[in-house]
C-alpha cells in the first residue's frame, strides 16, 4: 500500500508501491486542491471583496514565453498555461527511450518559472529540480548518485520534509530505469527536474496527478495552471507535412535537428527546410507517414479554460512546433471562434527554421489553418476567416519579421502594437518583459 498525504503545502511519502495508491488531501490556508479523474482543478479562496485580476490561457513551447512569466505574475496569476507534449529533444528524449510516455520538459520548464522564490527553501528546492547534470557521461552519473543519495550540495537548505518527497520520486524513477537492463541510460546533460517528473508520472500512472505533485513541491500559485494539452500516459509523436509533400518525423528533427548530439540549440541558424510546412499532425510511435496520423483527444480542461478566460495568447516560440500542436486538436477552433474575447498574437523578433520567409500574415494565417484543420480531414475542416482567432498583434520592435499591415487588415486584424525589445546574442530581438506585459494590462484594462 502506497500512501501519498499532502499536509500544508508539503508531500509526506510512505512506502511507494506501484500496486496501488491512496490520496489524503487536506486544506491548507487559503487553498484547496482536489485531484478527480486524471484531471486537475485549483481554487483560491480569499476574504477580500476586490475585483478578480484578469485571467488568461496561454498556448505556448517551454522556451518562448518563459522569459515574460515572472513579469506576468506581477498583473495576475490567474493563468492557464498550456503547452505540447510531443517535445523528443535533449533529456527528455532519453527518457521516452527507455521508459516511454508523454514528454514532460515543456511542462518541468514552465512549472519551475512559476515557482514559489519568497523563502531560501523555495529557492533551494527550485535550484535542486532546476538542476542538469553535467555533459560528460560519467561525471554527469556520478553527479545523479550523489543527488540520489541526498549527499549532493543540491540539498543544501532543503528541509527534511521535502527532502524526502522529491528523494522518494528520484529513486523510484532510477528503480524503474534499473528494471531495463537492456536499455542502458545515458544521464548527460539531465534534467533533475525531469527525472522528479518522470517518475512521479510512472509511480502515479497520470500526467495530472505528476503536474499536481509538482505544483505542490514547487508551490505555484494556486490559480496558476499549466495543462498538457493532450492528458495522456503514452508516447506522442509530433509530423509534419511540407508544400512538396515531404513527411518529417518528430519534433526536433521539424525544428532544428541535431544529429543526436548533446549540443546548444540554436534554431534561427539551423539547417533550411527543403519546402515550407503546410502543416503539423500526430503519428502513431511507430509510424513515418500519413497512413499513420492519429487523433488524440484534447484535454478538458483545456477546452473549459478556453470557455471562460478574458485572453486568449498564442506566444512567441517555435510557431509549428510549440504552438500548433495545441491548435490542431478538435475543438480547440471551435471554442476559440465562438469567443469575443481578446484573442493576442505575439509575433516572433526573429526567423527561424520553420518561419524562413514568413511576414506578419504568415504567422496569422499558420496559426488559422492549425485552428481550422484546414490541411487535414476535410470532414473535420473549418472555414472561418482568421480574425476570428486573432483581434490584436503585438510586435517587438526593430524585429526581423516584416509586418504587412495591408494584408493583415484584410484578415480582419487591424489593431497592431508595436513593443519595446531588446537584442539578446543567442536568441535575436526579443519583447523587453515589462513592456510586454505593460501592453497586455492595458489591452485588458
Amino acid at each position: 500500500m502506497a500512501e501519498i498525504c499532502f499536509f500544508g503545502g508539503l508531500v509526506h511519502y510512505k512506502a511507494p508501491s506501484p500496486s496501488s495508491l491512496h490520496y489524503s488531501l487536506f486544506r491548507s490556508k487559503p487553498h484547496h486542491y482536489s485531484l478527480m479523474s486524471a484531471s486537475i482543478s485549483a481554487e483560491c479562496h480569499s476574504s477580500s471583496s476586490t475585483v478578480d485580476p484578469p485571467s488568461l490561457l496561454v498556448f505556448s513551447g517551454g522556451t518562448g514565453f518563459n522569459g515574460v512569466v515572472e513579469e506576468l505574475k506581477k498583473i495576475t496569476t490567474r493563468v492557464a498555461h498550456v503547452l505540447p507534449v510531443s517535445d523528443d529533444g535533449g533529456s527528455t528524449a532519453e527518457i521516452v527511450r527507455v521508459l516511454g510516455g508523454p514528454a514532460v520538459g515543456d511542462i518541468r520548464s514552465r512549472c519551475l518559472r512559476l515557482s514559489d522564490e519568497s523563502t531560501s527553501e523555495a529557492l533551494a528546492v527550485r535550484r535542486l529540480l532546476g538542476h542538469r547534470l553535467p555533459i560528460d557521461a560519467h561525471n554527469a552519473k556520478k553527479d545523479w548518485y550523489d543527488i540520489v543519495e541526498g549527499n549532493h550540495s543540491l540539498w543544501d537548505g532543503v528541509s527534511r520534509p521535502y527532502r524526502e518527497t522529491i528523494r522518494a520520486f528520484l529513486i523510484y524513477f532510477q528503480n524503474e530505469i534499473l528494471r531495463r537492463p537492456n536499455d542502458s541510460f545515458c544521464f548527460a546533460n539531465g534534467s533533475i527536474g525531469n527525472f522528479f517528473f518522470a517518475g512521479a508520472r510512472i509511480f502515479f500512472q497520470s500526467l495530472d496527478a505528476a503536474i499536481f505533485l509538482f505544483s505542490r513541491v514547487s508551490e505555484i500559485p494556486c490559480d496558476s495552471l499549466v495543462l498538457p494539452v493532450i492528458s495522456t500516459n503514452d508516447r506522442l509523436t509530433l509530423g509534419c507535412e511540407l508544400q512538396d509533400g515531404t513527411i518529417i518525423r518528430g519534433q526536433n528533427e521539424i525544428s532544428h535537428p541535431t544529429n543526436g548530439t548533446i549540443q546548444t540549440v540554436d534554431k534561427r541558424h539551423s539547417s533550411t527546410l527543403p519546402s515550407k510546412i503546410k502543416r503539423v499532425f500526430y503519428m502513431s510511435s511507430e509510424g513515418n507517414n500519413l497512413l499513420h496520423e492519429v487523433f488524440p483527444p484534447v484535454n478538458p480542461t483545456v477546452l473549459e479554460q478556453l470557455k471562460s478566460v478574458d485572453c486568449i495568447v498564442y506566444a512567441m516560440g517555435s510557431l509549428f512546433t510549440s504552438v500548433c500542436p495545441s491548435l490542431v486538436l478538435l475543438g480547440v477552433g471551435e471554442i476559440i471562434s465562438s469567443r469575443s474575447c481578446l484573442k493576442v498574437l505575439l509575433l516572433n523578433g526573429s526567423q527561424d527554421r520553420e518561419t524562413s520567409g514568413f511576414t506578419a500574415s504568415c504567422f496569422v494565417t499558420a496559426i488559422a489553418d492549425a485552428l481550422n484543420r484546414t490541411h487535414g480531414d476535410p470532414n473535420i475542416r473549418l472555414k472561418n476567416p482568421p480574425g476570428y482567432y486573432i483581434n490584436t498583434l503585438l510586435v517587438p520592435k526593430d524585429g526581423d519579421i516584416a509586418v504587412d499591415l495591408k494584408q493583415l487588415s484584410e484578415q480582419g486584424i487591424s489593431d497592431v502594437r508595436v513593443v519595446e525589445s531588446v537584442r539578446d546574442p543567442k536568441h535575436g530581438v526579443l519583447f523587453n518583459p515589462s513592456s510586454l506585459i505593460n501592453t497586455l494590462a492595458s489591452l485588458l484594462e
